[in-house]
Order: C-alpha cells, then structure tokens, then sequence
C-alpha cells in the first residue's frame, strides 16, 4: 500500500499556550491576604507575651 502525500500541505506548527508568569489575584483575593498577613502580625506581637504568661503559670503550679 502507497499513500502519496506530497500535495498535502504540512500539518499546522504546534506551540503550546502562552502561560501567564504572573497571577492576578482578585479584589476579595488581595483582601483575604492583606487580612491573613495583619493578623499574622499581630500575633507575632502578641503570642510570645501569651506563651510566658503561660509557662510562668506552669511553674508556679509546680513551685
């Protein structure tokens, strides 16, 4: 069996998509995050003050 192909044109290039390096984030997105971060913050304040006051009530239990 002989198939002729040579009236055929090439097949079309393929390429993949384009990939967005960067992604957008939305409005409800950015705010979600800006919130998360603050109250990271603040508990990165707040948390080693509450972890002593802790450990001290610990050992005065046993003291």
């Amino acid at each position: 069996m002989f198939v002729d192909f040579r009236d055929q044109p090439p097949p079309p290039r393929w390429e993949p998509k384009p990939v967005r390096k960067t992604p957008q984030l939305s409005k409800r997105q950015q705010d979600t995050l800006a919130a998360i971060i603050g109250i990271n913050m603040l508990l990165l304040l707040i948390a080693p003050i509450g972890g002593a006051t802790v450990i001290q009530a610990i050992v005065a239990l046993f003291s």
